[in-house]
């Protein structure tokens, strides 16, 4: 009965706006999201790379704007005038590449959600400018939206996460864990997933505490299969 729970907190989602950890390395676009009434022309863009935290507060502006949430790729076979009825968010927009369809369903999209006075969001790991799309005129578009960057979390954020991750499977480790996990693990909240899942399996598994060394041991070993 404890394994199961354990597994079932483990593996709900955090994606609301109160899940979302702020400090001083995502503060700045943070603020740019709560301020979306204000967006230049009720779009924004936001870039980061995999593992910064994009995707989560994306969902945290969709689930406080009533946002539909759609992949870039998946456009194509969208109903586009039923999606432009809400606000949207149009997630991996740089997985396009040279993807016609796809583009062509963006830019009508673009259009109408903003016709009907809506806001969209668009998520990438690159600004704009690095795109490789085929339409010149969705380009253009893209170009003259605000980016707000993502980027890699800094160490309180980091450790927050990891704290969290490890709370939610009921792990309570060694005061000097998070410490040393921070200092050498990559610096994605890819790899605090990965990370705290590992331990989580790796502990009940040999039924011992996390200790540092134990989680030094288990981090190099996911660095090894990386």
């Amino acid at each position: 009965m404890t394994e199961q729970t354990r597994l079932d907190l483990a593996t709900r989602p955090a994606v609301g706006r109160e899940d979302f950890i702020v400090t001083e390395s995502n503060a700045l676009a943070v603020a740019i999201v709560d301020g979306w009434r204000s967006w230049a022309g009720r779009k924004l863009i936001l870039a980061g790379p995999e593992g910064s935290g994009k995707s989560h507060l994306a969902q945290a502006w969709a689930t406080e704007s009533g946002a539909t949430v759609i992949a870039a790729a998946s456009l194509a076979q969208s109903d586009i005038p039923a999606l432009a009825t809400g606000c949207v968010v149009v997630e991996d927009v740089d997985d396009l590449n040279h993807q016609r369809p796809a583009e062509e369903a963006l830019f009508h999209l673009h259009n109408l959600v903003l016709a009907e006075g809506h806001a969209l969001m668009l998520t990438a790991q690159r600004p704009p400018k690095l795109w490789r799309l085929d339409l010149p005129d969705l380009q253009s578009r893209m170009q003259g939206t605000q980016v707000v960057q993502l980027g890699a979390p800094d160490d309180l954020l980091l450790a927050s996460v990891l704290e969290r991750l490890l709370k939610a499977r009921l792990i309570v480790p060694k005061p000097d864990v998070l410490p040393y996990l921070v200092a050498h693990m990559d610096r994605s909240f890819a790899m605090a997933a990965r990370l705290a899942e590992a331990l989580d399996q790796e502990s009940m598994d040999q039924r011992c505490e996390v200790t540092r060394i134990f989680a030094r041991n288990v981090l190099l070993r996911l660095q090894a299969e990386s």
